[in-house]
């Protein structure tokens, strides 16, 4: 082993232990928390191994949730399916939300992809992912994505968009921001000055009419 893949496995590890676990937990609370009432059903894209949906649905009196997810997967915690990553095999209305976790910047189709999750939404989408303003933002979100899925063969074209280029696709796919979050508190202090500040984001969008 090289010096620099040690190096870079070392990273890896550190990511995993001091941020991976911290992340999950925030990520189901802050998406919970901004669930409207009365949520039975939910869909989780991209699900992975589930353990997001699991703790939301564990937060969430009555809900059940499922997943999709364009691979296979040794173990999940929540019922899912395989998807060609474009098209929802569901039909129009079938959940009362639809989530989507660090999701959409790994696809080149994200609008197409936000559509389809308004199509077989009732009510409600929401999504977590990130936002930049600068190139250092983007530089830096660019290192956390790569140590973050680099040994798990996530596909990473680093598909980031500013502020106004997501508000943009929702307006398009007839979806109206209900509450938008950048407060998330993925990382302590003075790390979050580096990783979180005006990165990432989880927004409550409802479905217009």
């Amino acid at each position: 082993m090289s010096a620099r893949s040690s190096y870079l496995d070392k990273i890896q590890k550190l990511h995993h232990s001091f941020v991976l676990q911290r992340r999950e937990d925030v990520l189901a609370r802050g998406i919970a928390s901004i669930l409207p009432a009365g949520m039975q059903s939910g869909l989780d894209v991209g699900c992975g191994d589930g353990i997001i949906a699991h703790a939301v649905a564990e937060q969430t009196p009555g809900l059940q949730m499922q997943g999709v997810e364009v691979l296979d997967r040794e173990t999940c915690r929540i019922p899912y399916t395989l998807f060609d990553g474009k098209t929802l095999p569901f039909p129009n209305e079938s959940f009362d939300f639809v989530e989507l976790v660090d999701v959409l910047h790994h696809t080149d189709n994200i609008e197409d992809l936000v559509g389809e999750c308004a199509r077989v939404s009732r009510g409600y989408v929401v999504i977590k992912d990130h936002t930049w303003s600068n190139w250092l933002d983007f530089a830096v979100l660019r290192f956390m994505d790569w140590v973050g899925n680099r040994a798990y063969g996530v596909n990473l074209i680093y598909n980031y968009q500013k502020k106004s280029r997501w508000l943009e696709i929702f307006k398009r796919r007839g979806l109206q921001v209900s509450e938008w979050n950048e407060e998330l508190g993925l990382y302590p202090f003075p790390f979050n000055l580096v990783f979180e500040k005006g990165k990432h984001f989880i927004v409550l969008l409802s479905k217009a009419g």
